[in-house]
């Protein structure tokens, strides 16, 4: 059962998500988006698994696989984790999806989370990530898990900001220019692996992508700190729900 504002101060467990305002005060947010990609192969008509996918109001995307030219990549989100044992499983289990090849090894699941220095929570867990998967501009994703060593754990606060935020500038750049933009979820006991996030990279072009990864490597999180990157999934968008925000 879910503790109340009050329960949960008593308990001295507070899962809420926080940030903070323009003037310096602590915000909560208690709500998060969950995805979950899911990974197909013998596909020979893309435009049946679309209209499915329409007439179960699936809120997400399709994408058609680089590496499998008969696979794909259904993307669905939802503020309610039940959703994706109740009616995308229903939806799964039906044709043509009970017909095809499911790679459970290339599940992605995870939530979107906050850092704790946000000043609008609700637009970074929930309506920022929408518009990212929705937006027509940016046909091309990779999406993969990672894993952080212990190692990273153990470095102090101010350690741990400074490698983040090198490897967050790297990011930024690449998201001002329009090269690439970034969905972070965690997936902390929810990955089958035991990895911690999983990231989601979407633009305009393939190369642009590829080229973020290849700079994340050198940077001190990914060179140190990460035990375990991918497998990757690679595609290009067949179909999109749209946003509403």
């Amino acid at each position: 059962m879910a503790l109340n504002i009050q329960e949960r101060r008593t308990a001295g467990v507070d899962l809420r998500e926080r940030g903070v305002d323009g003037k310096g005060r602590t915000i909560y947010l208690d709500a998060r988006l969950y995805m979950q990609l899911h990974v197909f192969s013998g596909c020979r008509d893309m435009d049946t698994i679309m209209q499915c996918c329409i007439d179960y109001d699936v809120r997400g995307a399709l994408y058609v696989s680089l590496h499998d030219a008969y696979g794909f990549g259904l993307l669905a989100i939802s503020q309610d984790a039940a959703y994706f044992v109740t009616e995308l499983r229903e939806l799964l289990g039906l044709e043509p999806f009970a017909s095809l090849t499911s790679d459970p090894g290339q599940t992605l699941f995870g939530r979107t989370y906050a850092i704790g220095y946000e000043q609008d929570l609700q637009e970074v867990l929930i309506r920022r990530p929408q518009r990212y998967i929705a937006n027509a501009h940016w046909p091309w994703t990779m999406w993969y898990p990672l894993r952080r060593t212990g190692a990273f754990e153990e470095l102090t606060a101010q350690e741990r900001r400074t490698v983040l935020m090198e490897h967050g500038g790297v990011g930024h750049a690449y998201g001002k220019a329009d090269h690439a933009h970034d969905i972070r979820l965690a997936c902390h006991g929810l990955d089958t692996h035991d990895n911690d996030f999983v990231v989601g990279l979407l633009g305009k072009e393939l190369h642009a992508l590829s080229a973020i990864v290849q700079r994340m490597r050198q940077t001190r999180q990914t060179a140190r700190y990460l035990s375990q990157m991918g497998p990757f999934f690679v595609g290009r968008v067949h179909w999109q729900s749209g946003y509403v925000g």
